[in-house]
């Protein structure tokens, strides 16, 4: 069945990735926890003066920062920030585990 046609001023969503949140346990995550969701709006930060890592992409929840984009995994995500481009992210699996790797994954679409 061919997808339905897109509206207009709709945009066209294409997945970049998905990725497990980084630095969880340092940020606001935990406390947070019982109020994020699962399709929650996540905002992507460039830290182009980060000392730590040149490519650092924070993620913040409603004004809150969350964590980070993984350092092995943040390379297209900074380069599309630094280029202008157009992403959008979203939390898309929450779980309780004791590992703070496991706990949030979040999705990445470069908007068309």
């Amino acid at each position: 069945m061919p997808a339905p046609p897109l509206r207009s001023g709709e945009a066209v969503r294409i997945l970049v990735q998905s990725s497990p949140l980084a630095g969880s346990q340092y940020y606001a995550a935990n406390a947070l926890w019982s109020q994020i969701r699962t399709g929650d709006r996540l905002t992507l930060v460039r830290e182009t003066d980060n000392r730590h890592d040149r490519n650092a992409v924070r993620v913040d929840w409603n004004g809150q920062q969350l964590g980070y984009v993984p350092r092995a995994e943040n390379r297209a995500v900074a380069r599309a920030l630094d280029a202008g481009e157009r992403l959008e992210a979203r939390v898309s699996r929450m779980r309780q585990d004791p590992d703070p790797w496991r706990r949030i994954e979040f999705e990445v679409f470069l908007l068309l």
